[in-house]
């Protein structure tokens, strides 16, 4: 009987721990905190980077801000624009936000980092957009700029901080900065498991803004939220994200965008599949052109074939099996990768492993000096425990 007791008050502890890691429901994102950062908007102009993830509960941030006399003077709109209506790779324009008036300043095409005209009128730039934690989503990018911008012309920088969907997760080879570029800008590795805050303490931190000037930063940190929970954001962050699967598989699909693979943009399942006319398979899919969530998408109007992976069980994490897989059954291999798979990957190791046939294991040990010692670097800027 004692001995049951203690396997039965053993199961119940393992099952409540795994509740608790699962379960969000008593999270708050740093927007629904107002008694914390309210203070430091009034009697401010204020500039609102922001896009449809920005919510307080069922209500845009930038419609509660205005209801709470917070003198929102502009938008600033990143990829995908304010709304995130936008084709991916979509040129955002200057323009007004038809709900609210509000002027929308484009920080996304030929300007990436607002001027200082742009921020003439500000006093305070606040910062709410949903991140997956992959080093080349290029929300992270817009707010480095953000905040170089900042720092140079005098304005306090706050991050209203949310979950990381993969900030359970440290993988990848650390950037080379010789191939620094909008869709990956700073030495961390392709999963970096760090919230927005998070990684803007760590950029402030380590020096990284241009001639490693420091921005006058204050995050809002998630209450109730560490980095072992599962967190599903509400919306889907880009419109080629449609659900959490999608999330989970967004690292290791998006190297097929640097190949000649594609990974289903131009369906309504992106990051869910991926193939290519020459393949052999049951499952196929013809990307043609979709408003709003990419317009004239790689291979637009021919049959691809390939792999499912909607309707299967998938780890998070960085799997280069879908590659390597892809890669050994494409026949013209002098072709597979473009020069954007480089970038995506932030080195030029990686393309010439795969082609020496390098497996899986062995490429992943080629990064483990490099993953040591960003994790070290890592914990100083830890908000949330793991």
């Amino acid at each position: 009987m004692k001995t049951f007791i203690i396997i039965l008050s053993i199961l119940c502890l393992a099952s409540c721990a795994q509740s608790q890691k699962s379960n969000s429901g008593n999270l708050m994102v740093g927007a629904e905190q107002f008694e914390r950062y309210l203070s430091l908007l009034l009697d401010k102009k204020v500039a609102v980077v922001a896009n449809h993830s920005a919510l307080v509960g069922q209500t845009h941030l930038v419609d509660v801000l205005l209801k709470k006399n917070i003198s929102v003077v502009k938008v600033m709109a990143p990829e995908h624009g304010f709304r995130g209506d936008k084709s991916d790779g979509a040129n955002i324009s200057d323009g007004k936000d038809a709900k609210t008036g509000l002027p929308v300043v484009s920080i996304y095409g030929k300007t990436k980092k607002p001027t200082k005209e742009m921020l003439e009128d500000v006093d305070v730039v606040v910062f709410d957009i949903q991140d997956v934690g992959v080093r080349f989503f290029t929300y992270i990018s817009t707010m480095h700029y953000v905040m170089e911008a900042c720092a140079e012309h005098g304005k306090q920088f706050i991050v209203l901080d949310r979950p990381n969907p993969n900030g359970m997760i440290v993988d990848g080879p650390i950037l080379d900065l010789k191939f620094r570029a909008f869709v990956g800008m700073h030495p961390i590795p392709t999963l970096h498991g760090l919230t927005v805050g998070e990684l803007a303490k760590m950029i402030n931190g380590e020096g990284w803004l241009k001639n490693s000037i420091k921005c006058d930063l204050a995050v809002i940190a998630v209450k109730n939220y560490t980095h072992d929970m599962t967190y599903e954001p509400p919306v889907k962050p880009s419109p080629n994200l449609p659900n959490q699967k999608s999330i989970v598989l967004y690292p290791s699909l998006a190297l097929f965008e640097g190949t000649m693979i594609s990974v289903g943009r131009g369906t309504q399942e992106p990051f869910l599949q991926y193939g290519h006319p020459s393949f052999k398979s049951d499952h196929s899919f013809t990307p043609v052109s979709i408003p709003g969530m990419s317009k004239y998408p790689p291979l637009e109007g021919e049959e691809c074939f390939g792999k499912y992976l909607g309707d299967k069980t998938v780890e998070s994490g960085f799997d280069l099996s879908y590659l390597l897989t892809a890669y050994s059954e494409f026949g013209d291999k002098d072709n597979f990768f473009k020069p954007y798979f480089n970038k995506l990957m932030g080195n030029d190791i990686t393309m010439q492993q795969v082609k020496d046939g390098l497996s899986e294991e062995e490429i992943k040990v080629s990064w483990q000096e490099g993953l040591t010692a960003y994790k070290v670097m890592r914990k100083k800027y830890l908000l949330y425990s793991e």
